[in-house]
């Protein structure tokens, strides 16, 4: 008998980007969940480090860490996977779009170098994954380059809530959306 959790659910097209067209009850739970964790998490930890800061800033800043927060979740799903392995373009236009570390810095105030280390190697790292695209060992390039990334991230002396940011965006736009997770192939695609 199936779990409810299994259920798959129309996503309204406003949300197809970040959801894909279907998504099951359960990934949905799992994103709000994670994304909950992570937002207290951060309210505890990092909003006494930035509370003297204009209240935008915080807010603007609190949106792409929840956004990172849900996306490293949420990208592992089928209904996202599905719907980026059908659109090449829009999976290179996702790449480049995701910023949001760097910006996170500089709307806080925080030491830019480290955050711009992390976000240069993921983006590359998510580069290299994505031209291996329908590869069968596209998730074990990933794989690595997300290892090497995790032993290398604490090295950099963050504050552990930027660390655990950090590595969250690294698993988010690296192995999460970048692997090919449920085999869907792009037609005609060539490398």
């Amino acid at each position: 008998m199936p779990s409810p959790f299994d259920r798959d659910i129309r996503i309204p097209s406003a949300f197809h980007e970040v959801l894909g067209r279907n998504q099951s009850l359960g990934g949905l739970a799992s994103i709000a969940l994670v994304t909950a964790l992570a937002g207290l998490t951060w309210a505890l930890t990092a909003l006494p480090e930035v509370s003297d800061l204009a209240l935008w800033r915080q807010l603007l800043a609190a949106l792409l860490m929840l956004d990172i927060a849900a996306g490293a979740v949420a990208n592992f799903t089928s209904g996202t996977s599905r719907f980026y392995s059908e659109r090449p373009a829009w999976r290179w236009g996702f790449i480049a779009l995701h910023v949001h570390l760097p910006v996170v810095g500089l709307l806080l105030g925080l030491p830019i170098a480290p955050l711009l280390l992390v976000w240069v190697y993921t983006v590359a790292g998510a580069c290299l994954v994505n031209l291996c695209f329908a590869r069968p060992w596209q998730p074990v390039v990933a794989g690595a380059l997300l290892c090497i990334g995790l032993l290398g991230v604490p090295l950099l002396s963050l504050a552990p809530w930027l660390t655990a940011l950090s590595l969250l965006f690294m698993t988010k736009v690296l192995y999460a959306f970048a692997v090919n997770h449920y085999g869907n192939t792009y037609e005609n695609q060539s490398l």
